[in-house]
C-alpha cells in the first residue's frame, strides 16, 4: 500500500468541526442513495470518501456542492446551514474529474474566469492569477490552451481555477481519474502539497484506495449509502471494523471460524483450515461465529514448519499455520505474491518482499509449503 502522508499541522483539532454533516439522507424514489450519514471534518483536513461505484459517495459530494438537495438532514459549514443555498451562494468550489476547462481560453483566462464573473477589479485578478500560476508552477504555460498541455498540467490548471476564488471548502471528484497510472502516482503528493500550502479544507471522492491512502488525513469507507468506518489510513488498513472494509481496503485473507477460547488477553478461534491463536482479547463470546483477517504481507511462507524460536511465544506452537501447494505466483520486482491452495480448497495469498537480490529459498509452482503468522497480526471481525 502507499505510504500515509505526514499529518498536516494546519489541521485544527478540537472545538466545533468546520464541516458537520448531520443525519443526511438522499432518496431517489424509494431508494436510499445516502442513508443517515453523520460526519465531522476539521478545518484544514483532507478527507476522502472511498467506495465502489453506486455507494453514495458522489451523491454526498454533490449535496455539499449544492447540485443535489438532501431529502433530510443538515450540512453546517463554519456553523452555518448551507442546505438551502444555491451552488453559487456557497463558499465552495468543486474540481471535476474531466477538469471542465474551457478549450478556447488560455491557461491564464481559465484561472481568471470565475474572478471576472464575480466582478473582481482587474489589478486584483492579475495578482490572484499570478499567485495561482506560481502555486501550481505553470507560469511558463500561461498563454497556452488546454489541448497544448499534458494531463497532469491540465489537472493543475483546474486546481488553480478552483483555488483562485479562495473557497472555504474544496471538493474533488475523482481528481486523478483521468491520468495514467504513472502520472497519477507522481501527482498525488504534488496535489496534497498544493492543498496543504493553501490551507483549504478538502473533501475528495475516489474509488481508488491507494489514492485515498496517499492523499487523505482521514478516510470514510462507504457502502450502500452508509459510512462503515472512519479513520486515518493506517487505522482503516490495520484495524478494519468489518469484513467489507477489510476486503475493500488492500488485500486480505479471511478465515471463517468460531470462538473456542475467550480470555481477556488471548482468544483461540477454530476454523476448517487451522486453529488461530490471537494475542489479544476481543469483544465477543465463546462459540460466536467470526472471521479472522490477515494481510498477505503479515504471512511467512517456507518449505519447513515454523520453529518454536520463530514464534512470538511457546503458547502459539501448533497454531496460526497451514499447509498447501503453490498454485500460482507473480514476481512484481519489489515483491512476489504467492497463491497457496489448502486442502480445504481455500487459497491463501502471501506477499514476500524481495529485499535482497538473491534471497535464500527459491519457491515455485507446485511446491508444498507452510504458511504461518503471528497472533498479534490477526484481526478478528465480528460483523
Amino acid at each position: 500500500m502507499a505510504s500515509t502522508p505526514t499529518p498536516n499541522p494546519a489541521v485544527k483539532t478540537g472545538g466545533t468541526p468546520f464541516l458537520q454533516i448531520k443525519r443526511i439522507v438522499k432518496k431517489f424514489d424509494d431508494v436510499f442513495a445516502v442513508d443517515e450519514v453523520n460526519l465531522d471534518i476539521q478545518q484544514g483536513e483532507i478527507f476522502a470518501l472511498l467506495g465502489s461505484s453506486g455507494c453514495g459517495k458522489s451523491t454526498l459530494l454533490r449535496m455539499l456542492a449544492g447540485f443535489e438537495t438532501p431529502t433530510s438532514g443538515q450540512i453546517l459549514l463554519a456553523g452555518h446551514d448551507i442546505v438551502g443555498l444555491a451552488p453559487y451562494e456557497r463558499p465552495i468550489n468543486m474540481m471535476f474529474q474531466s477538469y471542465a476547462l474551457f478549450p478556447h481560453l488560455t491557461v491564464w483566462d481559465n484561472i481568471a474566469f470565475g474572478l471576472r464573473r464575480d466582478g473582481m477589479p482587474k489589478p486584483e485578478i492579475e495578482e490572484r492569477v499570478a499567485q495561482m500560476l506560481d502555486l501550481v508552477q505553470l507560469k511558463p504555460y500561461a498563454k497556452r490552451k488546454p489541448h497544448q498541455l499534458s494531463g497532469g498540467q491540465q489537472q493543475r490548471v483546474a486546481l488553480a481555477r478552483s483555488l483562485a476564488k479562495r473557497p472555504q471548502l474544496l471538493l474533488l471528484d475523482e481528481p486523478l481519474g483521468a491520468l495514467d497510472a504513472k502520472l497519477r502516482e507522481r501527482t498525488q503528493l504534488e496535489l496534497v502539497g498544493i492543498i496543504e500550502q493553501v490551507g483549504v479544507t478538502c473533501v475528495m471522492v475516489t474509488h481508488d484506495q491507494e489514492e485515498a491512502m496517499t492523499m487523505a488525513t482521514r478516510i470514510g469507507v462507504m457502502s450502500e449509502g452508509k459510512i462503515l468506518q472512519i479513520g486515518q489510513p493506517a487505522d482503516i488498513y490495520e484495524t478494519p471494523n468489518c469484513r467489507f472494509v477489510a476486503d475493500f481496503i488492500g488485500s486480505v485473507n479471511l478465515f471463517k471460524g468460531a470462538v473456542e477460547v475467550d480470555e481477556p488477553d488471548h482468544v483461540i478461534i477454530s476454523s476448517p483450515e487451522c486453529k488461530h491463536y490471537v494475542s489479544h482479547g476481543i469483544t465477543g463470546t465463546s462459540g460466536m461465529d467470526v472471521s479472522v483477517a490477515i494481510r498477505p504481507e503479515k504471512l511467512t511462507i517456507q518449505t519447513t514448519a515454523p520453529d518454536v524460536s520463530e514464534l512470538e511465544s511457546s503458547e502459539q506452537v501448533g497454531f496460526n499455520q497451514v499447509q498447501g501447494v503453490i498454485e500460482d505466483l507473480a514476481y512484481l520486482g519489489s515483491l512476489t505474491t504467492y497463491h497457496v491452495k489448502l486442502e480445504s480448497g481455500m487459497v491463501v495469498k502471501v506477499t514476500h518482499t524481495n529485499a535482497a537480490r538473491h534471497h535464500g529459498e527459491k519457491l515455485t509452482w507446485g511446491d508444498k509449503v507452510y504458511v504461518w503468522w503471528y497472533g498479534s497480526d490477526v484481526v478478528v471481525l465480528t460483523r
